[in-house]
């Protein structure tokens, strides 16, 4: 499992992230965020890769798990 701190960065960096370490071979990616337009686009990369993503909610920062099929 990789895991991506992108707390503090803006969209679209927390995706480009994602779709840098999909593309590097992980087949699970855990990604610590906190910027709102996060879900959508790292939904997308996921979708794009035919991965399922899965949010788990904190009281500060959301974390999403993306795991390729």
């Amino acid at each position: 499992m990789v895991r991506i701190d992108a707390r503090r960065m803006r969209c679209p960096w927390p995706a480009v992230r994602l779709a840098r370490v999909l593309r590097d071979g992980a087949r699970i990616a855990e990604i610590l965020a906190d910027d709102p337009q996060a879900s959508t686009e790292l939904a997308a990369v996921a979708e794009a890769n035919d991965a399922t993503i899965e949010i788990i909610l904190d009281e500060t920062y959301r974390t999403y798990v993306v795991t390729c099929r």
